[in-house]
């Protein structure tokens, strides 16, 4: 079948862009005169993550990563003054993350390193010949001592204070939390075992037991020295919660692998909420979702079930079209919606007494996020934060109630704060730690822009204006496309390192003098469940692509753009569009910049489990595979292109990448570079590559969207 260049799409996205889309200067506050800066400068401030409340007082801890070197910091209320407890001084590409307090909050549990590859390799970014090894670490907080526990990840630290256990290939261990015994598997079961949560007295330890077409639930007993299986099935069960007398176990439960699943079948999933008796094993089902086409959804956060006050269980579902927490009685009955409304929750956490969730959402402004609080009865629902901030990750301190969390602006980075509930606004901890010449008065405030695809969608967008812009100008332009595709760009530095990074340099372009719009094509999240289950996506039609015209037709318009000097940039499946856009539209697109995209989505269903995640199988699907892949119209493709990309990419196979180029090269129309990076990983660890690939990015959209030369 004959793939031609994408001229239809553009004819009809012209009329609709131009019909729907003001091209009014943006206007922007008087700040002091702008000044050059650098890459460098705006990546420079300390990234948060990870943030928690200790279980006792009102100690929160968080790590910062500054320019590579990741820390642990914590911070003691009533004023909240943020101190480093750990040293680590090297940007040296290992990962600081899944913190925990002991239960008296004087030690912090963390993992350093990442997690390994489909071979067993721990990410080594810097070629260390030493190898890299995945820690399980404790930090002192009174005097900052830190000591090895043991290898492994998901450390969770008994109510007891003296056992920590964990993860390791497919086994769950313990060892002590101060040291003197080694580790030890805590017992041997098939399967790949994992999530281990302890009772409240810390007797027992649940866990979820993998067996690749099911899953069960499981419950060891320390003292006993026996393993007792919640109610096994042919389903898949995961993530246990226990009840506050550690008597019962509360689970959820989705359907069990099938060997020859509905081709039709893009995302429909049930669910199930069960109850079992520790004791004996039993279990009865409480809740069930309502339609087998909108339950369980693709992407949850850390807790999705949490056994609340008064045995309620509070509960994360979409099947009312869009993702929202629902509380119901554990003696089974009606669900109550505690958030309902055309929006999306996110972050969620319970208060000590159980008795309340804090929780962030798009709520009344889709393109940030903001928090909320609401009784788990329904009751007493109220914001916490307004105006145009970005808040994400609450905690709740367990003996003031102060609410914290992470939170961003247009202009300022993320950074953790303190919930000032009278104002509806929020305190920055910590505010020292960002550099003198982190570049915050110069940047731009993203204004939001709706363009309709040709099929009428209506698709959000971030449209970063120059300051000095006016109309008359052709300046060169740029299109930013996000991963996932479940991913979300919003008016502010994002919540995510990846896309606040991306958010960095789509600021940096602007200051260079790039147009640059941030489209948040169909596909994603934010807009309910039908946005993101779009019909005829990805490997099924590359439906959103029409998406990517729409935004290129709006800057077309626009009457500070050059509509013969518009570029293309993303990763992942970003990436995967920015290639398609210069496959189908050298003729719209002037060149590309290419992360570790997917390009053959035919290739990706051959190397990877469930049809690349996508549920391609058979000889129709991969065929329409090949078709929504760059590579079915690598023949059409001109315009210059620089890819880049880590090769331990455990997220998109690095092939997709050498097998792109050799396919270019022997086409030999289209202008290619690469920038490679031996060992590293989807989402860069090393903080120097991140500058180097920007770099090479804003270099190669200088050459040939602002100087046309190679």
């Amino acid at each position: 079948m004959r793939k031609i260049p994408g001229a239809w799409i553009i004819a009809a996205c012209a009329l609709l862009v131009g019909a729907l889309s003001p091209f009014a200067p943006v206007s922007t506050p008087a700040v002091e005169k702008d000044r050059p800066f650098s890459i460098e400068a705006v990546l420079s401030a300390p990234f948060p993550s990870n943030l928690i409340a200790a279980p006792r007082g009102d100690r929160v801890a968080w790590v910062f990563n500054a320019q590579g070197r990741r820390n642990v910091w914590v911070a003691d209320g009533p004023d909240f003054r943020a101190r480093q407890v750990t040293n680590y001084t090297e940007d040296d590409g290992q990962e600081l993350s899944q913190l925990a307090f002991s239960p008296d909050a004087s030690v912090i549990v963390y993992v350093r390193g990442g997690p390994p590859n489909r071979e067993g390799e721990i990410p080594n970014p810097t070629s260390d010949p030493r190898g890299a090894r995945q820690l399980i670490m404790a930090v002192r907080l009174e005097d900052g001592k830190t000591w090895e526990i043991a290898e492994g990840s998901n450390p969770q630290v008994s109510p007891r204070g003296d056992l920590v256990a964990f993860e390791r290939r497919g086994r769950i261990f313990v060892a002590p939390l101060v040291g003197g015994e080694r580790e030890r598997p805590l017992f041997e079961a098939r399967g790949r075992n994992g999530s281990p949560v302890w009772s409240p007295d810390g007797t027992k330890l649940a866990f979820v037991s993998a067996r690749g077409d099911h899953s069960f639930i499981g419950v060891f007993d320390l003292h006993k020295r026996t393993i007792t299986w919640i109610a096994p099935s042919v389903d898949r069960d995961r993530s246990p919660v226990w009840s506050p007398d550690g008597r019962r176990l509360a689970f959820i439960r989705i359907p069990g692998a099938m060997a020859d699943p509905p081709r039709t079948r893009e995302w429909e999933l049930p669910f199930s909420l069960y109850v079992a008796d520790v004791e004996t094993g039993e279990a009865r089902s409480v809740w069930t979702s309502p339609n087998a086409t909108a339950g369980f959804a693709q992407t949850y956060p850390a807790e999705p079930l949490r056994w609340a006050a008064g045995d309620h269980l509070v509960f994360y579902s979409e099947h009312e079209g869009w993702m929202h927490l629902y509380s119901v009685p554990v003696s089974g009955g009606k669900e109550t919606a505690l958030t309902p409304g055309e929006f999306e929750v996110e972050d969620s956490t319970l208060s000590p007494d159980g008795r309340v969730i804090v929780f962030n959402s798009n709520q009344d402004d889709i393109d940030r996020r903001h928090l909320w609080q609401v009784n788990v009865d329904g009751t007493g629902l109220r914001p916490l934060t307004r105006g145009t901030g970005i808040e994400w990750s609450p905690v709740i301190t367990a003996e003031q109630r102060r609410i914290l969390c992470l939170s961003s602006t247009a202009r300022r980075p993320a950074a953790p704060a303190l919930v000032e509930e009278r104002t509806n606004t929020v305190r920055v901890i910590a505010p020292e730690v960002i550099p003198r010449d982190f570049p915050e008065p110069h940047l731009v405030e993203p204004q939001p822009v709706i363009v309709k695809a040709p099929d009428g969608l209506s698709i959000h967008c971030q449209l970063f204006l120059p300051r000095d812009a006016r109309p008359g100008d052709r300046r060169p332009a740029v299109i930013f496309l996000h991963g996932g595709p479940i991913r979300q760009m919003l008016l502010g530095w994002h919540p995510r390192g990846y896309y606040h990074r991306a958010y960095g340099f789509n600021q940096y372009l602007a200051s260079q003098g790039y147009v640059v719009l941030s489209v948040n094509f169909r596909s994603g999240i934010g807009y309910g469940r039908a946005f993101r289950l779009a019909p005829n996506q990805g490997p099924r039609g590359a439906s959103e692509y029409q998406d990517v015209v729409a935004a290129a037709k709006y800057l077309q318009r626009r009457p500070e753009v050059d509509p013969q000097k518009i570029g293309l940039w993303g990763g992942s499946y970003g990436g995967y569009l920015t290639a398609l856009g210069l496959a189908r539209n050298s003729d719209l697109f002037a060149a590309g910049v290419d992360l570790h995209g997917v390009h053959d989505w035919s290739l990706r269903a051959r190397l990877r489990e469930g049809g690349g995640g996508w549920g391609i199988h058979g000889q129709e699907l991969m065929r329409l595979a090949w078709e929504s892949s760059p590579v079915a119209s690598v023949r059409f493709w001109t315009s210059p292109v620089l890819f880049i990309h880590g090769d331990d990419d455990r997220n998109v196979d690095f092939i997709e990448t050498t097998d792109l180029i050799q396919r270019l090269r022997a086409e030999g129309k289209a202008h290619v570079e690469q920038l490679i990076f031996p060992d590293e990983v989807h989402d860069f660890l090393l903080h120097r590559n991140w500058i180097r690939a920007y770099r090479a990015a804003a270099d190669f959209f200088d050459r040939f969207l602002k100087g046309g030369q190679p």
